[in-house]
């Protein structure tokens, strides 16, 4: 699955470049030049991941990183620093302020999109086409197909995206709330419970199987998907 990217870079020849290289790598793109003009881009929706330049007009890249992960909305959203600084002190400080990989200009687009692939593996793994599997369920994104002890399984779109968060996050609850922003999109309105209906779906869809049993209501506080049912 794409991941949505926000590049946040005041130089236009390397913004244009890096949106080029991460199109041409299935990725769809949000720019911003300037901190506030992210700010402004993040309001509509949340990246999956920042490319984000240490050396930004008005608040540097280093503040803004900062400021993204200390704020409760912002906080999980991985961040890669692009700097011209290569000191090791330097590399310290942008990993200090939460940021998840370094990359050091001048940088290949293979590098560059190798780096993204690493981070979003292991930080936001619901964006990649990695096959995922548990107990005979298995999930393959690029081809949109679930199975079930090698019997196929026909799954609406929303209740693929539901499955595949919480296959690529096991044994975490999740509450309606948060399950409504990491599927449906912290900017898409609907009511908590229609989370309930779609996780009927999903549970309906898995019983031949006995499967329904992995996804798991914690009385109080929302939904888990656990390996060890």
């Amino acid at each position: 699955m794409p991941a949505m990217i926000l590049i946040v870079e005041d130089e236009p020849a390397i913004q244009e470049l890096l949106a080029l290289n991460l199109t041409q790598g299935g990725h769809a793109v949000s720019r911003a030049g300037t901190a506030e003009a992210a700010r402004m881009v993040m309001r509509d929706t949340l990246p999956d991941l920042i490319l984000l330049d240490w050396m930004l007009p008005g608040v540097s890249g280093l503040e803004f990183a900062r400021k993204l992960k200390s704020d409760t909305a912002t906080r999980d959203i991985p961040i890669i620093m692009l700097t011209a600084r290569g000191e090791e002190e330097d590399k310290i400080r942008g990993l200090e302020t939460g940021a998840d990989d370094y990359i050091t200009k001048p940088f290949s687009p293979r590098e560059m999109l190798a780096r993204i692939k690493a981070v979003l593996r292991r930080r936001a793994p619901q964006t990649t086409e990695d096959v995922v599997e548990w107990g005979g369920l298995r999930l393959d994104p690029a081809s949109h197909r679930v199975s079930a002890d090698n019997n196929a399984l026909e799954l609406g779109p929303t209740e693929f995206r539901l499955l595949h968060f919480l296959m690529t996050h096991p044994e975490r609850v999740y509450s309606r709330t948060q399950l409504l922003d990491q599927v449906w999109g912290s900017q898409v309105f609907v009511e908590d419970r229609t989370v309930d209906v779609h996780i009927r779906r999903l549970r309906s869809a898995l019983e031949k199987t006995g499967h329904d049993r992995l996804i798991q209501t914690v009385r109080g506080a929302g939904y888990r998907f656990s390996t060890q049912a």
